[in-house]
């Protein structure tokens, strides 16, 4: 056999060549390889497999209509299989929910009337199949990671979930993603330059005739398969409901469907008797004791022993359940399944009905982020309490540090004011929380409200044994990868039940009365299902209410948007319209009708006119303060090399150095120490450190500090008047008159805000 030869490339020469081409030689290249396409394609349309595609092309033209519906049946198919993870599933879907499938089907087949709009259609048939396609891909990656369907509500949290990627995505896997969407975009850009286009003239009015006929036929059938009830507009449960309807249409119910329409019986007579005459926009308390109220969300907590298969070496949670014996207990009704913690939060300190929002909707997206409305935190601030929040995880997720300004919280203390550790999957431990949930307790002489939100239980579960230390074992399960996904979340558990004792004995040895209120936001992603529960649901989760004020122990089941006036009922405080309402209608034996004045209360509150409010809204803006505590810069030092040591108190890995208002280089040591390897100072430059979250968004910032002969020192109004006579030549009486400017600017920006 002959000995194939490969050429050595001359890679000296090749660069070279490069160094010496111009512009014009770019130029002519790219002509050359236009007019030696073009040929290529003239031959091809010539040749007799050319002759042959168009007079196929023609034909296809001729019956696109009949086309698109068979195109349009395969791709609903094909991403139904993608999100079912399964092609039979998908059959049994399509065999069983047949009517619902096909309107699906319909749906897609509206979409590519579009095409005749444009004269390449061929392309723009591409285009819409990857959208559609993009999309069961989307939502089948989504259910392998987490319960929740690939929603629009998604699309309102991608930049913040994009910090996320890497809990949920291995590095060999989000490389795999960017390849391919890269592909995909040079795939299209090669099929524009050779797709052909369509030949005749486009009869523009006709087409738009078309299109607006199919639109209008789908707005017809869709009204007749809901009057029908093959499909719905209410889904109880996001999941189930794509599982049932398919993914067209909840995914395009979630974009069209959001906030509470205007529900029948919406006057001002009605909003009159619901309100009381707004009496329930009034604060009375029918006690003397007013205690610390302390809410702890743990993030996918509930009992273990709630799964029947499930086996473990010891108890995960016996301090809890110790208080559950002790304390009033029971199942936490959630709204959401494996996923939702902000919507959990939303009912909690709202005492809104999620159900009356559109489908999976995340009211802190598309009302609280922009919007205000009275909450938990107004309620006890009527009492003279102070309300905070905390969350070991980022401040702008979620949009949570606009949410609690909008909301009435006086102070938010994010991750970005934390130092922690965190578990193997790179969440932070709940153990920090002490210190911050003690350090807002102390910053006021009052009583205080603190919501707390936990992450430490947060999924994905490895497969694969992680954990360095164990505190237990599971066990029971349909396989090892599945008992190693269980005995991971199992020591989470472990870990946050520690937490939990801990918390209520510091707020026991604190001497002063307390309510703390645990209770899990959602299941954990582990694919449970209601054959493995006891309580035989998916939404029920559990909760302990601990107290040193001697209140009565009262089980039973309670809903997260009744959670709150049902603590604030037991230590005798009635606020808030909500939870006012809730005290006095819940139970009352009218369900129906007090679900149906509960959605016209969330509507008039948030939506309507204010009936109940009269002019007189509880919350117009918010003040929020940012963290609980400053940093604090206590001296400099220099090296040989030119570089700077600041050393002070409370750093934390998102504290950053700014000289003269720029973000400097630095690298975190530790609380106490931050390196600046390539900054200059020099006299009478000013610093200062701030905490930086997600898009760059300054949290807080330090007082400030001013270099002088070596040394950094609080720039006091002292120096600030030295430094504005050095800048006016010594004329005191100009430098005078600028820092009276200063301190009237300074003022003004003191009262605007407060």
């Amino acid at each position: 056999m002959k000995k194939i030869q490969i050429k050595k490339p001359d890679i000296k020469a090749g660069i070279h060549k490069l160094k010496k081409m111009r512009w014009s030689d770019v130029k002519a290249g790219y002509q050359k390889f236009k007019q030696f396409r073009a040929e290529k394609m003239e031959a091809f349309r010539n040749s007799a497999a050319g002759k042959k595609l168009h007079a196929v092309n023609e034909r296809m033209n001729q019956f696109s209509l009949i086309l698109h519906g068979i195109w349009a049946i395969l791709i609903n198919y094909i991403i139904e299989a993608m999100s079912r993870h399964s092609v039979m599933a998908a059959w049994e879907y399509s065999r069983i929910s047949t009517k619902a499938f096909l309107y699906n089907a319909f749906m897609i087949f509206v979409t590519f009337s579009i095409v005749y709009l444009f004269k390449r259609r061929a392309f723009a048939r591409i285009i819409l199949s990857i959208l559609w396609l993009v999309l069961g891909i989307v939502n089948g990656v989504m259910l392998s990671r987490r319960v929740t369907p690939f929603n629009a509500q998604d699309l309102k949290t991608v930049t913040e979930g994009l910090s996320l990627f890497t809990n949920y995505f291995s590095v060999m896997e989000l490389v795999g993603i960017g390849l391919g969407a890269v592909l995909v975009v040079l795939f299209l850009v090669y099929l524009w330059k050779t797709v052909g286009k369509f030949k005749r003239k486009v009869n523009y009015l006709l087409s738009a005739a078309l299109v607006a006929v199919s639109f209008g036929g789908y707005g017809v059938l869709t009204d007749y398969v809901i009057e029908n009830r093959i499909v719905s507009t209410y889904f109880a449960n996001i999941a189930f409901a794509y599982q049932d309807y398919g993914l067209p249409y909840c995914f395009a119910a979630s974009i069209f469907n959001t906030g509470i329409s205007e529900p029948n019986g919406y006057t001002a007579e009605n909003m009159m008797e619901i309100s009381k005459n707004r009496e329930i926009t009034k604060s009375t308390a029918n006690t003397d004791v007013l205690p610390n109220v302390v809410f702890v969300q743990l993030e996918s907590f509930f009992d273990t022993t709630e799964f029947k298969s499930l086996k473990t070496t010891i108890d995960p949670l016996p301090n809890l359940r110790k208080m559950a014996a002790e304390y009033s207990s029971g199942y936490c009704q959630v709204p959401s399944i494996g996923a939702g913690t902000a919507n959990t939060e939303f009912e909690v300190i709202t005492g809104m009905n999620l159900r009356y929002f559109g489908p999976g909707e995340y009211p802190y997206k598309t009302y609280l982020k922009e919007r205000t409305a009275e909450s938990a935190a107004t309620a006890f601030k009527s009492f003279g309490y102070g309300a905070h929040a905390i969350h070991n995880h980022s401040g702008n997720f979620y949009s949570r540090a606009k949410v609690f300004n909008n909301t009435g919280f006086d102070t938010f203390v994010c991750k970005e004011f934390m130092d922690f550790d965190t578990t193997p999957t790179g969440w932070a431990k709940d153990d920090v929380l002490l210190e911050h949930i003690n350090d807002c307790l102390n910053s006021t002489e009052q009583q205080d409200f603190v919501f707390t939100i936990t992450v430490q239980g947060h999924g994905s579960y490895p497969e694969k044994r992680i954990l360095k230390d164990h505190h237990l074992y599971a066990w029971g399960t349909e396989s090892a990868s599945k008992n190693n996904q269980w005995t991971y979340y199992a020591n989470q558990v472990y870990e946050m039940d520690v937490f939990a004792q801990n918390l209520v004995d510091m707020m026991d040895e604190r001497g002063e009365p307390a309510v703390v209120v645990f209770y899990g936001d959602h299941l954990p992603t582990l694919g449970l299902t209601e054959a493995d529960m006891k309580s035989e649901s998916l939404f029920n989760t559990n909760y302990v209410i601990w107290d040193n004020i001697g209140l009565e122990k009262k089980d039973g089941t309670i809903p997260t948007y009744q959670i709150m006036a049902e603590v604030m009922d037991r230590i005798g405080l009635h606020a808030g319209s909500v939870f006012n309402y809730h005290q006095a209608r819940k139970d009352d034996g009218e369900v129906v009708d007090y679900l149906m004045d509960l959605e016209l209360l969330q509507y008039d509150l948030l939506y309507g006119k204010q009936y109940t409010y009269d002019g007189e809204p509880v919350i117009t803006e918010g003040h929020i303060t940012m963290g609980a505590k400053d940093a604090e810069i206590l001296y400099l030092s220099e090296s040989l090399e030119g570089k700077y040591t600041i050393v002070g108190e409370n750093f934390t890995k998102w504290s950053h150095i700014y000289i003269n208002g720029e973000k400097q280089a630095r690298k975190f040591i530790n609380e106490n120490t931050i390196k600046l390897e390539k900054s200059h100072l020099e006299d009478w430059d000013v610093v200062t450190v701030s905490y930086v979250g997600s898009s760059n968004t300054i949290f807080r910032t330090s007082e400030e500090y001013v270099y002088r002969n070596g040394r950094l020192v609080p720039y006091t109004e002292e120096l600030k008047a030295e430094k504005l006579l050095l800048d006016h030549n010594g004329d005191a009486a100009k430098a005078a008159a600028e820092l009276r400017q200063e301190q009237r600017e300074e003022k003004r920006s003191e009262l605007k805000a407060g």
